[in-house]
C-alpha cells in the first residue's frame, strides 16, 4: 500500500511540474497568440459563476470554491460545483495565483478581493468557503490577518495543508516554480505564523474533511485543526466509510466527501460530528 502510494504521489508530482514548467516557461512573445487560451483557462465549472444569482433564505451564503495548487477551476470543481448549484446555492470560483503557485500571502489578498466582488453582486453579507488543499489552508490567513473572520460563515477544508506536509517532493518544487509549495511545508514560517496561537479564529465555523490514504498532505492528520467542537469538525473519511479510497487529488469529486460538506453547508455550525453518509459501494 505504502509503495503504491508513492508510485502515485511521484506521478502526480512529476505530471504537477511538467504542467507548471509549461506554463511559467510560455515567452512573452507567445502572449498574443494564446489569448483565447487564457480565456479557456478562465472557463469555471458547470454552475458557478451566474453573478446574477441570489441567495435564498434557505441557502443565505454564497459558496466559493477555492483551488488546489496547480490546479484550475474548471477540472478542480468539475463534479461538486453543478451539485452545490442543484442543491439551491449561488456558487462561485475563480483561479488565482498562477494556478495557486504564488506565495500564500498574496494568493490570500486575491480571495479578499474575490470575495468582496461576490458580495457585491449577490447582496449576501457572507460566503461560505469551499476549498481543496492549499485551498483549504489558505484562507485561513485571509480569516486571521486580512480581515475575513466576519465575511465567512463557513471554511470547509477538503484535504487542507493546514500543518503543512512532511513529502519530500514540496521543497524541489518550491524551489523551481512554486513558492506556494516551500508555504506548505511543516514548519514553515508562514505556516508556522498561521497557527501560532489559535488556529481557528471566532467568526466561521470550521469543517475539516480528509482522507488516510492522502499521499499530498503527509501525514494526513496535518489537516485537522484544533478548536472549540462548537464551532471545528474534524471528518476523517475512513472513519465513517471504512472502504472509501479516495486519495488527494480527486477528494473533490469523491461523492462521500460531497455529502460531508452539504451537510455543513446546510446547518448553523459547522458538520455534524455525528453525520453518518452514504457510503459508496
Amino acid at each position: 500500500m505504502h509503495l503504491r502510494h508513492a508510485v502515485r504521489s511521484l506521478m502526480t508530482a512529476a505530471a504537477t511540474l511538467a504542467l507548471g514548467v509549461a506554463c511559467f516557461a510560455a515567452p512573452a512573445s507567445a502572449a498574443a497568440p494564446s489569448a483565447p487560451r487564457a480565456s479557456l483557462l478562465d472557463i469555471p465549472p458547470r454552475g458557478a459563476n451566474d453573478w446574477s444569482c441570489k441567495p435564498d433564505p434557505t441557502h443565505p451564503q454564497p459558496v466559493v470554491l477555492v483551488n488546489g495548487t496547480f490546479k484550475l477551476m474548471a477540472e478542480n470543481w468539475a463534479v461538486l460545483s453543478p451539485k452545490l448549484k442543484r442543491a439551491g446555492y449561488c456558487v462561485f470560483a475563480f483561479n488565482y495565483g498562477h494556478m495557486a503557485t504564488d506565495p500564500v500571502a498574496s494568493s490570500a489578498a486575491e480571495l479578499k478581493d474575490f470575495v468582496e466582488a461576490v458580495r457585491g453582486a449577490t447582496g449576501a453579507a457572507k460566503v461560505d468557503l469551499v476549498g481543496h488543499s492549499q485551498g483549504g489552508m489558505m484562507p485561513r490567513y485571509y480569516v486571521k490577518f486580512l480581515g475575513g473572520a466576519d465575511k465567512v460563515d463557513d471554511l470547509i477544508g477538503i484535504v487542507p495543508s493546514n500543518h503543512g506536509t512532511t513529502n519530500p517532493l514540496a521543497k524541489p518544487l518550491g524551489d523551481t516554480v512554486c513558492p506556494a509549495c516551500t508555504d506548505q511545508i511543516t514548519g514553515s514560517d508562514l505556516l508556522t505564523r498561521l497557527n501560532a496561537g489559535t488556529q481557528t479564529p471566532p467568526g466561521p465555523d470550521y469543517t475539516v474533511v480528509t482522507t488516510r490514504y492522502d499521499e499530498v498532505v503527509v501525514p494526513y492528520t496535518n489537516a485537522l485543526l484544533s478548536g472549540p467542537k462548537e464551532y471545528v469538525t474534524n471528518v476523517v473519511l475512513q472513519d465513517r466509510c471504512p472502504l472509501d479510497p479516495f486519495m488527494h487529488d480527486q477528494a473533490t469529486k469523491d461523492p462521500v466527501v460531497a455529502q460531508w460538506v452539504l451537510d455543513a453547508l446546510g446547518r448553523k455550525g459547522p458538520a455534524d460530528a455525528d453525520f453518518q453518509p452514504r457510503c459508496a459501494g
